[in-house]
């Protein structure tokens, strides 16, 4: 069942979706050679509450932290180690979630650890943009295939993969209402986008093939062929007005984020 939001509510979205970005965006301020995902979980969970938020994602379905931290051929859901201790030259996708006031705001990004490489950074570059294509037809009208559309044609017009086992979803209340958003898809199928709808759009893409397998941990996805993977997220709203993002924070959604390129 899809859960329409009336104006205030999506208002109240905002102060969930702020805190998910600012959580975001000081996460990537943490990343750098030396340091475990472990460590910048434990202050991203400090962050979160200390701005009066609850994580999200601890303790969903049992899961064990605040972040998702996936490195490399990891594409969702790798949890925190202190053993994994980030590198000169990986890539890793990082996904935050804060509650406020029982409203939910879900988004992710995936950074460069000190310098990486130029393939490492077209990967990052075209997931990207893949995201703002897919926003760009979040319209009253369109459909949930002009979306999944706009990110697999972009994506495979440059020679990537694009995952299929794992989509963009509904938010609210909780993480994950419905509907389930593809990035893939054909135009002019699917649900039809409708005023107050909030939504998920989450591109993963890989530098290989996007065939994968979930780790032993029951978690953790990684690419079968270990090729590099990139995810970038944002919850919005489908206003009169066109897509709201709602996961944006004062800083504005210019803002240069760590490895060189803007979410």
């Amino acid at each position: 069942m899809i859960h329409i939001k009336s104006q205030k509510e999506i208002n109240q979205m905002k102060k969930a979706g702020a805190l998910s970005k600012a959580a975001l965006r000081f996460a990537g301020s943490l990343i750098k050679p030396g340091v475990s995902t472990k460590a910048i979980d434990v202050q991203v969970e400090q962050f979160i509450r200390m701005h009066g938020g609850t994580p999200t994602f601890k303790g969903y379905y049992g899961y064990p932290a605040t972040l998702c931290s996936s490195p490399n051929s990891m594409i969702v859901h790798g949890i925190p180690s202190p053993a994994c201790v980030l590198q000169e030259g990986d890539i890793i996708s990082i996904d935050t979630g804060a509650t406020v006031d029982g409203w939910v705001g879900d988004n992710a990004w995936t950074f460069y650890v000190g310098q990486v490489s130029s393939e490492a950074k077209a990967l990052c570059e075209i997931t990207r943009d893949c995201l703002h294509a897919a926003i760009d037809q979040a319209f009253i009208g369109n459909r949930l295939g002009d979306i999944g559309h706009a990110v697999q044609a972009l994506a495979e017009k440059h020679g990537y993969g694009v995952v299929r086992d794992y989509v963009g979803h509904g938010v609210g209340h909780v993480m994950h209402e419905d509907p389930n958003v593809p990035n893939y898809g054909k135009k002019g199928r699917g649900i039809t986008l409708q005023e107050g709808m909030v939504i998920a759009i989450e591109p993963m893409i890989t530098l290989g093939d996007y065939a994968s397998h979930t780790l032993a941990d029951g978690w953790g996805v990684v690419t079968n062929d270990g090729s590099l993977a990139a995810h970038v997220e944002n919850t919005l709203a489908i206003t009169k007005d066109g897509p709201v993002v709602l996961t944006s924070d004062d800083e504005g959604a210019d803002c240069p984020m760590v490895g060189g390129y803007s979410l």
